[in-house]
């Protein structure tokens, strides 16, 4: 009350109190809809890793880590760090969506995925393409599975994600 006073007399104008906000972001069907895309790419996000790694040629090109590779997977651990990786990709789609290129929701997916196919997946086959002695076969698999699994993510979110207010 004391500041609204104060800057009445200092703006000779009359303040009105603050309304409160009607466009609360932790509700609504904006933050419905964020919820459940997030943990769909998600699960589709654990299914295509299992997909791409698991089947029988991905194990072929990919037998340079065997000496490293775990002889058993923690199934639990493997889908909360999906799952969180859904609602942080889906996230940051939201954040930069007026920034990507283009007009439709569509191009809008396709250009985040292939950022993040940049940033996650080229960039991690080069540094292993620098460091390791990896067949260009595994490198080259890598980079065309992540390419799609990526696009796959950046469409779905083009399709039913848009910033609301």
């Amino acid at each position: 009350m004391a500041v609204r006073i104060a800057l009445s007399i200092i703006s000779g104008h009359q303040v009105e109190p603050a309304q409160p906000c009607d466009n609360n972001v932790s509700e609504g069907p904006g933050m419905v809809r964020y919820i459940i895309i997030s943990f769909a790419s998600g699960i589709i996000f654990g299914i295509l890793d299992g997909l791409i790694n698991g089947n029988p040629f991905a194990r072929k090109i990919n037998e340079v880590y065997k000496p490293i590779t775990r002889t058993s997977v923690n199934i639990i651990a493997g889908i909360v760090i999906d799952l969180v990786y859904g609602f942080a990709m889906a996230g940051v789609f939201l954040l930069v969506y007026e920034s990507l290129p283009g007009e439709a929701g569509l191009l809008k997916g396709i250009s985040f995925a292939s950022l993040v196919w940049f940033f996650r997946v080229v960039m991690s086959v080069a540094s292993s393409w620098m460091m390791f002695k990896v067949p260009v076969k595994a490198l080259i698999y890598t980079l065309l599975t992540g390419l799609g699994e990526m696009l796959i993510l950046g469409i779905l979110y083009g399709l039913t994600l848009k910033p609301w207010t």
